[in-house]
């Protein structure tokens, strides 16, 4: 069976990345004025080109049952872990109006993107990969949709801000391979492709450490945030998640992603939303940073558990 070492050694390569972010801002390297072009490099051209040319050829996107269950996964999970980011708000002294909304929202909000997808190409290869990315579609529905009702308190939904260059890649290589068309996406182009984005994943991991170092300075802790955020997004959600991959009639490399999911920290993006829609985003930060923190010690055990309840053997190197 797999243990906890051999899973931290296999994901090490990941926060030793958001550590080169956290000395990088330090040092001065990489300033904040730099942040907005590269991200928008990584998001608009690198990051679709990765996705896309993990999509062609994958085998397991060939069944419209794993594609449906792949979203459906993605936007329930999310979606209970936002009611379970309400139920420990509640617990800890929480009220609307002092940072309810932004704790239960970021919380029960598991990072699904660059720090997932090493984690998964690790653990399982491209065909989990794959999948992870279908299953993310439905984590940006319920982000933009339900999320965003739960910061701003209204029945509003930015359906516009799900139109963005990794959606459009998931959709055509989704879309390629169900017509049959993506084995002839090989040579001088797919090698192009594939050059393009082979840097997404960790320049985008080194941004996110710089933003984690501008959180950790900027905004100074608290005790029933940092204790509530990590029973949320580090023990209760984890449990829902594994209960999810273990008893429901999944596909193996679902399973796989529910897995690394279950282990994740909170995501940066509803720091963005607290902004946009009158939340705390204090409250958003501070749990980014210590769940962030908190899963380098947290990950290796929840997957080595995971895989062992689950009866699944992840490829390591």
């Amino acid at each position: 069976m797999i243990s906890v070492f051999d899973v931290l050694a296999s994901v090490l390569p990941v926060y030793l990345l958001l550590a080169g972010g956290v000395l990088l801002r330090r040092t001065g390297v990489l300033r904040r004025e730099h942040d907005d072009g590269i991200m928008r490099a990584v998001y608009v051209v690198m990051l679709p080109a990765f996705m896309l040319d993990k999509i062609l050829g994958s085998d397991v996107l060939r069944s419209g049952t794993v594609i449906f269950s792949a979203v459906l996964m993605g936007l329930g999970m999310m979606v209970t872990g936002m009611l379970i980011g309400f139920v420990v708000g509640r617990l800890i002294g929480l009220e609307r109006g002092n940072g309810m909304r932004t704790f239960a929202l970021t919380a029960g909000y598991q990072n699904f993107g660059f720090t997932a997808v090493p984690v998964v190409e690790i653990l399982w290869s491209t065909g989990a990969l794959a999948v992870l990315f279908v299953h993310n579609i439905g984590c940006e529905i319920a982000m933009w949709s339900v999320g965003v009702m739960v910061m701003s308190a209204s029945s509003g939904m930015q359906w516009k801000r799900l139109v963005n260059g990794p959606l459009i890649a998931v959709l055509c290589g989704l879309a390629l391979v169900a017509m049959g068309l993506d084995h002839h996406a090989t040579g001088a182009p797919r090698a192009a492709l594939s050059m393009v984005g082979v840097g997404a994943v960790p320049l985008a991991l080194v941004l996110i450490g710089c933003s984690v170092s501008d959180l950790f300075a900027a905004e100074k802790p608290t005790a029933k945030i940092v204790f509530g955020s990590a029973l949320v997004r580090l023990v209760l959600a984890p449990i829902a998640i594994l209960a999810a991959a273990k008893f429901l009639p999944l596909a193996t490399e679902l399973k796989q992603v529910l897995v690394v999911q279950a282990a994740m920290p909170a995501a940066v993006t509803p720091i963005i939303l607290a902004r946009l829609y009158g939340g705390r985003s204090a409250v958003a930060a501070q749990v980014v940073v210590f769940t962030t923190a908190l899963s380098l010690f947290t990950l290796p055990w929840i997957i080595a558990f995971g895989c062992k309840w689950i009866g699944l053997k992840p490829m390591l190197p």
